[in-house]
């Protein structure tokens, strides 16, 4: 029928249907290749996410507190919810460390790619020469565990301290002693929360985050007894290596393991980085696809 020049307006319908069934085709492909991947059984599991400065001084405090604000607003965007779980402030702003839980809407799906260290070059606000600094911040994305899910954590391996809450105050800072930590003893393992109103809250959201450090820990050496990594990352996919650098003066995102490059720098910190976590997911669906096990 497309050949037929005898009947160019039967020609052109032929043509139309053509283009319509590839089209169709490449959905139906494009559907199949991801049924045949195989699912990611913490896709849906609700997250800690944790932010530590790195190198760089206030620079790098003040970056780790952009960072997650970065985080809580794209998950906010999503429909998630973010709780916070404990912080430690810098006096020149951002956060030495901040602990934070995000729930509902595949968290880990979303951000199981964000861990490893992210590097940032500016010109921190207390820069007089106006010379670019590079500052480094390191993040882990912890699944949380199912409460059926079995990690054994013997009473007698834990120190549990107590503390009143640091910060600017607000809210969520407590007056008494309320704060909790706790140490495990074995793996040297420490977790704290300061948010809650009552120590027992502490005490259960702390130990929430220790199984889902201890399961994470379990996992990954799962993992590299069968020569496997379940994040896409620069090397060995140690967290020392850096995963994504934010250049201020040239308004780019690169994200190293993938190789690519993004514009309105701006914008992603304000969490608008639905393309980035898209081009992660895509990266992580090709690889699957390959065959390539060092992706997850």
């Amino acid at each position: 029928m497309l050949k037929d020049r005898s009947d160019p307006e039967l020609a052109q319908l032929a043509e139309e249907e053509v283009k319509g069934l590839r089209e169709k085709g490449k959905t139906l492909e494009d559907r199949l290749q991801l049924l045949l991947i195989p699912k990611d059984p913490d896709d849906e599991k609700d997250v800690f996410i944790e932010i530590r400065a790195g190198a760089g001084g206030d620079e790098a405090a003040i970056f780790a507190g952009d960072l997650a604000r970065m985080y809580m607003r794209y998950a906010e965007s999503q429909g998630m919810r973010v709780e916070p779980v404990s912080q430690s402030e810098s006096d020149a702003g951002g956060y030495k460390e901040i602990v934070f839980a995000v729930k509902g809407h595949s968290p880990y799906r979303h951000f199981k790619h964000e861990s490893g260290v992210h590097r940032v070059q500016r010109v921190p606000v207390t820069e007089a020469q106006g010379r670019v600094h590079t500052s480094t911040a390191t993040v882990a994305v912890l699944p949380q565990v199912d409460d059926d899910f079995q990690v054994e954590i013997k009473s007698s391996d834990l120190q549990i301290d107590t503390y009143k809450s640091s910060g600017a105050g607000g809210q969520y800072v407590n007056k008494t002693e309320s704060a909790i930590r706790i140490t495990h003893v074995p793996t040297g393992m420490i977790v704290a929360s300061q948010q809650e109103r009552s120590q027992i809250q502490n005490r259960e959201k702390a130990m929430q985050m220790l199984r889902a450090m201890l399961y994470d820990r379990k996992r990954r050496e799962a993992e590299e007894a069968v020569g496997s990594m379940r994040r896409s990352q620069v090397g060995t996919g140690d967290r020392s290596e850096k995963i994504r650098t934010y250049n201020y003066p040239q308004d780019r995102i690169t994200d190293h393991r993938i190789n690519q490059n993004f514009g309105n720098l701006r914008g992603v910190m304000d969490g608008a980085m639905g393309h980035i976590v898209d081009e992660l997911l895509k990266d992580e669906r090709t690889r699957l696809l390959s065959g390539d096990a060092s992706v997850a």
